[in-house]
This record gives structure tokens, C-alpha cells and sequence, in this order.
């Protein structure tokens, strides 16, 4: 028995760590390609499936889609409705891998091909640097994928002789279920719903396993691969919560569809065979796979939008929440996380913008305890911004991160000068500071519209020009008004006048300076 068991136990770890190597090693190699494709190639339903397909056919992983799909929801990179093609498209390129073992692997011994593979990536890894280094771990990853599946098909042969599967549940729904079960469990126990699918078409090639019963795996495999996904939510924001809870429905709803798919498949396979004189095999479990994933899709797809309002429904955003991009889940991937941070930097500045220009126009009295949460949200998004890691010879990333921290800076330095004039119920006086407001009024227009509409680099040098026309009517006007004789009451009221005067051309400053960093983090990332 020991014979059988450690071969089978061998071939699966040969498996999950040929499947492990070669998902990591072609994210590293490509994964800043693939994650810009999927990113842009996700304006509609349709091409979001289409994009999770190809990924995550790609890869080889619909986790590793689906994890890199949750940063992006985080970040707000795609939009939720989106995102739901793209998980829709992460199963059916799922169903890949099915095709792959089933009409190559266990009709051919690759593994004796791909064995000199596994040499030649591992010197690579080991010799070269950057990504030539990661397509060596992905050349080393494939050939331990197909030596596992042979293993674990030499193990399949020889457990027939060993194992009884008469016990096991056969035909009827409830018997359908409980096999499913067992699959999902597979999936859990495994990680990896392909390593699960493997095993199953092995045990159908070595006639270990029913179609039957394979059939049912196979589709708790399907619903077990969502757990990853729920994990890696638990704690996140809430827009990843929603992306994991549509895949758990999608997959959940999908699986349920496919076991009363399935008698009537095995019927017409059954039918089929008989009439063409092919016996079923591995090939019609990997295309029953393909094709409940397709129906489920095809239910799915044009009640995308609804099926959107159904997920945010049951997982409404939080209330008053300033950092909805951030997610702590995100600093592995620094590109991301810092694109995230870029959002949540931009949106609190839009909303710092506007309570200055309540100020200037004295159009009431913005709330301070709203403002104290914009500092802390600010504060919140430093300190993630900082924990983000990057190689010190990242030539794109370092100088974004940066340019944020300054940014940050200079809206926290913003936002206190807000919190002191509220507080000390300052107000500016409209018509002695006409010609100041109309210069904040412009500036104010002017980066407002230029981190909107992403326009050319020529709106951050009018902010400047803005600034110092600002600079220059504050001293001349101070000048002015230091020279005019009066008591003390008017005295008093000419050092508050000067002093809102400077307030505003101080302002004016941060306020050209939080435009010119944010748009240098936007050319880091560009170039």
C-alpha cells in the first residue's frame, strides 16, 4: 500500500509546487503586462470575461487572477460591475488546465521532454538576475508540473488495486452533492482547485473514479477554488469583500447549475459513445467543466449591472469611510498599493479644495470634526504610503512615493491652517480681498480641472504663476495697510486683515505644491 500512497503524495506536493513555481515566476516575468492588459481591456462585460479567461488561462491560476483582481477593486483601478466579468472569465480559464492534463498529459509522456527543463531553469534562477531569473523559475515550474502528473498518474494505477469505490455514493442528486463536497474539501485541503481537477482526471484516465463521481468533483473543485479568494477578503476593504462575495455566488450558483447539468450529460455522452464506439474518458470531464462554466456565464453575463446592485446590497460601503482604496492586503504589490494611494490622495484633496473655497467665499461654516477625519485620513494614508516596499532601484516607484509623501505634506499643512481659521471664526472680507479671491478662485479651478481631466503639465506652472501673483498682492497690500493711521479697535482689525492676507497666499502655496507633486507621482507612473 505504502507503494501506492507515497507516489500519489509525491505527485501531488510535484504538482503544487510545479503549479506554484510557474504561476509565481510568469507574475514576475509578465505580471506588470498582464495586470496593465486586464486593466485596460475591461470596458465592458464582455471584455472583462474575455481578459479573466485569457489571465488566468495564462497563469494558470485563477487565484492568482482573482488576488490580483481584488487589489485592482481596492485600488479603484476597475470598477465592481467590471470585476465581475473578470471573475466570471477566471473560471472559465480555469477550466484550461483540465485540457491541458486531460488531451496532452495523460496521452503523452511530456514529463521525460520537459525533464531537461527543470535543469535549465534552475541554473537560470540561480545565475541570472531580474526577469530573466523569473523565466527560469517559470521554465523549472512547468517541467515539475508535468513530472508530478506523471507520478501521480504511475500512483493512479495502482490504487484501483487497493481501494474499493463501490462504497462511494453513485447516481441520484443527494449522491451528486455529497461527492461535490468532497471536492470542495480536496480544494480546500490542496489550495489549488487544478491540483484538484488533476487528481480527478488522473483517477478517470487510471480508472480509479467514475465519471460519474469524477463529475462531481469536479465541480466541488469549481466551487472550492472561491476560498482563496474569501480569505484573502477577510479584513480588506469593502469593494474586495464585494469582487470575493461575487465569486463565491458566481461559482456557488455555477456548481448547483452544473450537478443537474450533469445526468443529463452523462446521458447524451453515454448515448454518444455507444453510438460512435468511444468510451468516455478524462477529454469529457475537462468539456463538461468548459461547458457549465459557459452556461453559468452566459446566464450571468447580461444581468451583469444587477447582479452588481445585488453583491453592494448586501455589502453596503461603509459609512463615512475617506480611505476606501487602502487595504493592507495591497503593499505586497507596491504598484497597485501605490496607485491606490494615489486615488485616496487625490479624492481627499478634491475635498480639501472644497471646503477652502467655502472659506475664501465665507459660504458657512465647513464642521471641524469632518475636517479633524480628513487629517486622520491623511495621516492614514502617509503611514500606508511609507509601509509600502520598494526596491531602491525601482526607478518608476521610488520617485512616486515621493512625490505622494510631499504631496501628503502639504495637505496636512493645508488642512491645519483650515482647522485654525475655522476655529478662530475667521472670515475674509469680500470686498477688500476681491482680487485675492479671484486668484484662489482660479487657482482653485485650475488644479481642480487638471487632476479631473489629467490635462497636459502646462495648468501646474499657471498654479505657480497663481501663487506668486497671490505672493505679490498679499505684500503690497499688507504694505498698504500697515501704513494706515487709526486707533487701536482699527489697528486690530488691519493686523487680521493682514494676517488673512498672508492665510490666503499661504495657502495658494500648498495648494500649487500638492498640484505640482501629485502630478509628478502621475509622470512616475507613466514613465
Amino acid at each position: 500500500m505504502l507503494d501506492v500512497i507515497f507516489p500519489f503524495i509525491g505527485g501531488v506536493g510535484l504538482f503544487l509546487v510545479g503549479m506554484m513555481l510557474l504561476s509565481k515566476g510568469l507574475v514576475a516575468f509578465a505580471g506588470q503586462a498582464l495586470r496593465k492588459a486586464l486593466v485596460r481591456f475591461t470596458g465592458t462585460p464582455l471584455k472583462a470575461f474575455a481578459s479573466g479567461a485569457f489571465m488566468t488561462a495564462l497563469m494558470q491560476s485563477s487565484t492568482a487572477t482573482t488576488v490580483t483582481l481584488i487589489g485592482f477593486v481596492s485600488a479603484g483601478l476597475i470598477s465592481f460591475s467590471h470585476a465581475i466579468g473578470v471573475v466570471m472569465g477566471a473560471s472559465l480559464g480555469n477550466t484550461a488546465a483540465g485540457w491541458l492534463v486531460s488531451g496532452v498529459a495523460l496521452k503523452i509522456n511530456l514529463s521525460f521532454y520537459t525533464m531537461p527543463l527543470i535543469g535549465i531553469g534552475a541554473l537560470i534562477k540561480l545565475l541570472a538576475r531580474g526577469r530573466i531569473a523569473d523565466l527560469g523559475m517559470t521554465l523549472s515550474g512547468f517541467g515539475i508540473l508535468f513530472l508530478g502528473l506523471r507520478t501521480l498518474q504511475d500512483a493512479m494505477s495502482g490504487l484501483t488495486g487497493h481501494v474499493d469505490l463501490a462504497t462511494l455514493p453513485v447516481g441520484g442528486l443527494g449522491a451528486h452533492l455529497i461527492i461535490m463536497l468532497i471536492g470542495l474539501a480536496m480544494t480546500a485541503l490542496l489550495q489549488s482547485s487544478t491540483a484538484a481537477i488533476a487528481t480527478t482526471l488522473t483517477a478517470v484516465h487510471a480508472g480509479a473514479i467514475s465519471l460519474d463521481q469524477a463529475g462531481s468533483v469536479i465541480v466541488g473543485a469549481a466551487i472550492g477554488t472561491t476560498l482563496t479568494s474569501a480569505l484573502v477578503s477577510i479584513g480588506a476593504s469593502t469593494a474586495a469583500k464585494r469582487t470575493a462575495l461575487a465569486h463565491v455566488l458566481f461559482n456557488v450558483v455555477v456548481g448547483l447549475i452544473a450537478i443537474l447539468l450533469l445526468p443529463v450529460y452523462l446521458f447524451i455522452l453515454t448515448r454518444a459513445s455507444s453510438y460512435l464506439g468511444i468510451a468516455p474518458g478524462a477529454i469529457s470531464l475537462a468539456a463538461f467543466h468548459t461547458l457549465f462554466i459557459l452556461v453559468g456565464s452566459a446566464i450571468f453575463l447580461p444581468f451583469t449591472e444587477r447582479f452588481a446592485r445585488l453583491v453592494e446590497r448586501l455589502l453596503p460601503e461603509k459609512a463615512n469611510d475617506l480611505t476606501p482604496h487602502l487595504d493592507d492586503t495591497l503593499l505586497g504589490v507596491p504598484d497597485i498599493a501605490l496607485e491606490a494611494s494615489q486615488r485616496t490622495i487625490e479624492e481627499l484633496a478634491q475635498q480639501l479644495f472644497a471646503i477652502h473655497q467655502q472659506l475664501i467665499h465665507n459660504e458657512g461654516r465647513p464642521n471641524l470634526t469632518r475636517l479633524e477625519a480628513h487629517m486622520q485620513a491623511l495621516e492614514s494614508v502617509f503611514d500606508f504610503v511609507t509601509r509600502t516596499r520598494i526596491d531602491s532601484d525601482d526607478k518608476t516607484l521610488n520617485p512616486k512615493k515621493v512625490a505622494q509623501l510631499h504631496s501628503i505634506d502639504h495637505l496636512i499643512r493645508l488642512a491645519v491652517r483650515q482647522h485654525y481659521f475655522i476655529q478662530e471664526a475667521n472670515q475674509i472680507n469680500q470686498r477688500a480681498f476681491a482680487k485675492g479671491i479671484a486668484l484662489c478662485q482660479e487657482q482653485l479651478h485650475l488644479i481642480q480641472s487638471g487632476l479631473e481631466h489629467d490635462t497636459p503639465l502646462e495648468w501646474v506652472k499657471k498654479l505657480k504663476t497663481k501663487a506668486k501673483a497671490l505672493k505679490d498682492l498679499s505684500a503690497e497690500t499688507r504694505s498698504i495697510l500697515l501704513q494706515r493711521p487709526g486707533q487701536a479697535s482699527s489697528n486690530r482689525d488691519i493686523l487680521l486683515e493682514t494676517d488673512n492676507y498672508r492665510w490666503l497666499e499661504r495657502n495658494a502655496h500648498h495648494i500649487w505644491r500638492i498640484g505640482y507633486y501629485l502630478q509628478q507621482a502621475r509622470q512616475a507612473q507613466k514613465n
